[in-house]
């Protein structure tokens, strides 16, 4: 099983166009991680979520939808904490705007306590992002959990950079540092990588820093671009699939679920196999992964394709 540690949450929808003193809105579930556990599920690896849960309406809707698609919920923790809410709505311009109401919510109560004194037997790997590993208490908790298991299984990092959450991004670089050190696989796009170090960050002198503290895999996502990998053998360019996008909604997400569902089909997903990933399976890795995003991209939200899906569209044209 992939645990997947982190945050779920609600993704309100507001028509701000609303009249008769309403404003029309509709609740998504959603959150990097929420939707990872969801994406790896459907892609017939078996996951597990790990992570505070509110028991507000909302919270008993994430956990409900999580389980719907498969996921094992035993190891969420139950808080009184609201969920957290990100509003959407259209600014004046008809672009999306973006609110947050994430403080003191239900994905911040986790704490040193509520981890399993041992993983369960089949958790092979461990999947952490995204605010979640930069506000406390359960910034502090990941951080823990990463540094106890990481020499045992693989652990692999999402940033999905949100600065108006995360806050300080000294702060934030020194904390990924630490979690970097634990880690077999570090996936990030190429957005995250250019607000947490600079409009002239080099994605290559970025994943040589990374491979030099004991990552074995760096993935770079490049959007429309494809995704670029680093390891011990050199790096991979992998180009994007030509697609009608509809939005990008959760195509990162779908990325790295299907990246870490292959390396599990072909029997890698353990640090030894990571680090001695060769071209031909980090191709084919990489290929998986891409479709999987550009699939994600063709309709509207974090809608995560399935494996039969997968398969059909990866097979050459009659």
């Amino acid at each position: 099983m992939i645990l997947v540690c982190g945050e779920a949450l609600i993704d309100l929808f507001v028509d701000a166009t609303g009249t008769g003193g309403s404003l029309p809105a509709s609740a998504v579930a959603g959150g990097s991680p929420f939707n990872l556990a969801v994406g790896l599920a459907r892609l017939g690896a078996p996951a597990g979520y790990l992570g505070g849960l509110s028991t507000d309406g909302f919270g008993r809707f994430l956990e409900a939808r999580l389980r719907a698609d498969g996921v094992d919920t035993t190891l969420v923790k139950h808080s009184a904490r609201p969920t957290p809410l990100v509003v959407v709505s259209p600014d004046t311009a008809g672009h999306p705007a973006y609110t947050f109401h994430a403080h003191d919510c239900a994905e911040r109560d986790l704490l040193p306590a509520d981890l399993p004194r041992q993983l369960p037997t089949g958790v092979t790997a461990l999947a952490i992002g995204s605010y979640a590993m930069a506000v406390e208490p359960s910034g502090g908790t990941l951080l823990a959990l990463a540094e106890r298991e990481g020499a045992a299984r693989v652990v692999s990092l999402d940033p999905n950079l949100r600065p108006a959450l995360v806050g300080d991004l000294a702060r934030w670089r020194e904390r990924f540092e630490r979690f970097a050190r634990s880690a077999s696989i570090i996936k990030l796009s190429i957005e995250d990588l250019h607000i947490a170090y600079g409009p002239e960050a080099d994605p290559a002198v970025q994943a040589r820093h990374w491979l030099g503290l004991g990552v074995g895999l760096v993935v770079v996502t490049l959007g429309e671009k494809g995704a670029i990998a680093f390891h011990a053998g050199g790096s991979l360019r992998q180009m994007g699939q030509p697609v009608a996008v509809a939005d990008t909604v959760g195509a990162g997400d779908s990325f790295h679920a299907a990246l870490l569902a292959r390396l599990q089909a072909r029997g890698q997903l353990s640090r030894a196999a990571v680090f001695a990933l060769d071209s031909a399976a980090l191709e084919d890795v990489l290929r998986y992964a891409t479709l999987a995003a550009a699939l994600t991209c063709t309709r509207r939200g974090a809608d995560m394709p399935g494996q039969a899906e997968l398969e059909a569209a990866l097979r050459p044209a009659p």
